[in-house]
Order: structure tokens, then C-alpha cells, then sequence
């Protein structure tokens, strides 16, 4: 297997068009702790994704393990949008927008909504739901949208607005509820320019 990439809660290897997930023990977190935070999150995410399969909108779930804290799924082929957007930015704003509203019609948080956890190819693909989870609430759908707005701003600052203002077009002709979930947007993007 070769390792592809590997962050702060997991490595990711690949194995012929596979990508394998693996949740690896953190030395600073008490070792009870530690095995059930890694088996809830596997565990959530590999439910995450089993959902989101049929609406096109991740990798195809292959198979997760508890045991091993491993998951295996499609292996999803394409440039990070991170190192695209800037070539068609009005067409990926759209694709991000309507991705993003589907998953949250179903409930669904991503919880790190960058471009780099996007691959494009023919289509947009999200990826790394390593941090999702189920809510149907306003205030987790605000924070989700956020999370974009501000990874736009830093990675792509000459068209983050047009780009941001695309997507919630996109959102609001999906999402029945749009209102109070922008309300609570502004709500949280409050909260966030206070902090600072």
C-alpha cells in the first residue's frame, strides 16, 4: 500500500483504486478514551458515507472495520479544487453549492468544508468525512457554511465573494429552509469577528 496522505486524525493509503482509512492511536489521550473516540468516528463516518453513496456525492464505501479503525472506500481520481478553482470558478462555485445543499437536506454535516477536501474530474466530489456527523439542526448547518466561506477567503482571497455568493445561490433553491439557516450564518459570523 502507499500512503497518499495523512492528517491529524488518520493515514490514507492506496491500494489499487482503493483508498484505506486508518485511525491511528494517539499517545496523549488516555487509551480508553482514545479506542472509543476512533470507534465512534469510524463508525460515524462509515455510516456518513454509506448514505451520502447513493446521492453521487462522496467515494463509494467498500467496507469499515471498528476493530482495526479502518475504512475502505473508492479511491477518487482528479486535482484537489484547491488547485483548480481559479480556472472555472463560476462553474465549481455552482457544483460546490449544490453538493453541499443535498448533503444538507439530508441531515448531513461535513465539518471541514475546504477545497482541498474536494476532487475534480468530470464532476465535484467531496471527501474526508472524517469529522461529519448527523444534525438537522440551523445553528451545525450555519457553522458548516462558515467553515467554507472562511477556507474561501484564505485560499482563494481574488474571488472568494463571487465564489461564496454563487454557492448560496445554488443552496437556496434546494434547501426549503434556506432562511434560517443563512439567519444563523450571520449569526455565527458575528459570534466568529468577536472572538477576534
Amino acid at each position: 500500500m502507499e500512503q497518499i496522505s495523512s492528517g491529524a486524525e488518520a493515514i490514507i493509503y492506496k491500494k489499487d483504486k482503493v483508498a484505506v482509512k486508518i485511525r491511528n492511536s494517539k499517545s496523549y489521550r488516555n487509551k480508553d478514551i482514545d479506542t472509543l473516540l476512533r470507534k465512534s468516528r469510524t463508525k460515524r463516518e462509515a455510516k456518513v458515507l454509506e448514505r451520502l453513496h447513493s446521492l453521487d456525492i462522496s467515494p463509494k464505501l467498500h467496507k469499515a472495520c471498528n476493530k482495526e479503525m479502518k475504512i475502505e472506500m473508492d479511491h477518487i481520481e482528479g486535482d484537489k479544487l484547491r488547485d483548480v478553482l481559479h480556472k472555472n470558478h463560476k462553474k465549481w462555485a455552482k457544483e460546490i453549492g449544490k453538493k453541499i445543499s443535498l448533503m444538507h437536506k439530508h441531515d448531513i454535516i461535513h465539518g471541514d468544508l475546504t477545497t482541498s477536501n474536494m476532487i475534480v474530474k468530470n464532476d465535484l466530489k467531496l471527501i474526508d468525512f472524517g469529522l461529519s456527523f448527523f444534525s438537522a439542526k440551523h445553528e451545525d448547518k450555519a457553522v458548516d457554511l462558515h467553515l467554507l466561506k472562511r477556507a474561501l477567503e484564505s485560499k482563494h482571497h481574488e474571488i472568494f465573494e463571487e465564489v461564496f455568493d454563487m454557492v448560496i445561490e445554488e443552496y437556496k433553491k434546494e434547501i426549503k429552509d434556506h432562511k434560517e439557516v443563512l439567519d444563523r450564518l450571520k449569526k455565527v459570523e458575528v459570534r466568529g469577528r468577536n472572538k477576534h
